[in-house]
């Protein structure tokens, strides 16, 4: 009996620390834009065919695709708004940890990341950062990131766009005073590449949506093939 109470309690203790090991990486979702070349909501932009052969009805649409991908990286995820909010929070079906609003979205990308990396507490070694627009991305591919991130925390990690570094990328602590130094529409790209980011294969990153003619693609792909059997393959 002992025994048994020994073993439950150091199980315990070891998922209290897995616990504490995941809020240590968490997972920002940027969706803070206004979508202007769509005029509508890119983030609640449907995946689904809407004709009830869908096995998940969370993930009908792009973001509710993102906050999934997320999920693969941490349990812990954050979603950055600006335009379209609430709204988006209200219609979105899988909800992350916490939503955040970026108050100053309108000047870019870097507004968004500020607000994300801010809201973020002190025990945090590093974050993932993914975008609401990519639902393609390899989820094999995405988990075997998440790990090599955890491996060597201390490492800037990114996607390979044929040389250079791009989203999704991980983000260590140490990087971040530099991140919050940009200004405007500039990502993390070009000092990921200063800083010499590891690059890593994420089959799908090419698939964004940008424009009415990506969201019909890429919703035809999924439709057709489904999306989990098509992101499984390497």
């Amino acid at each position: 009996m002992a025994t048994a109470s020994f073993l439950f309690a150091i199980g315990l203790i070891i998922l209290n620390l897995d616990s504490h090991i995941d809020q240590q990486f968490p997972a920002l979702i940027l969706a803070a834009g206004a979508s202007s070349r769509l005029g509508r909501p890119k983030a609640l932009l449907p995946l689904a065919s809407g004709d009830g052969t869908d096995t998940d009805c969370r993930n009908r649409t792009l973001l509710d695709a993102a906050i999934a991908q997320g999920r693969i990286l941490s349990p812990e995820v954050r979603v950055v708004c600006g335009a379209w909010y609430p709204l988006i929070r209200f219609r979105c079906r899988r909800q992350p940890s916490s939503w955040l609003r970026a108050p100053d979205w309108q000047e870019g990308i870097s507004a968004s990341l500020s607000a994300g990396l801010r809201s973020l507490g002190p025990a945090v070694k590093g974050v993932f950062v993914l975008v609401a627009d990519q639902p393609l991305l390899d989820l094999n591919a995405l988990e075997a990131f998440g790990k090599a991130a955890r491996s060597v925390p201390e490492q800037p990690i990114a996607a390979d766009y044929g040389g250079r570094p791009g989203v999704p990328a991980y983000l260590p602590r140490w990087l971040w005073p530099l991140v919050l130094d940009l200004k405007g529409d500039r990502g993390a790209g070009r000092l990921l590449a200063e800083v010499r980011a590891t690059r890593v294969d994420i089959p799908g990153i090419h698939d964004d949506v940008d424009t009415p003619a990506d969201w019909q693609r890429i919703r035809t792909l999924l439709n057709r093939t489904g999306q989990t059997a098509r992101q499984s393959r390497r």
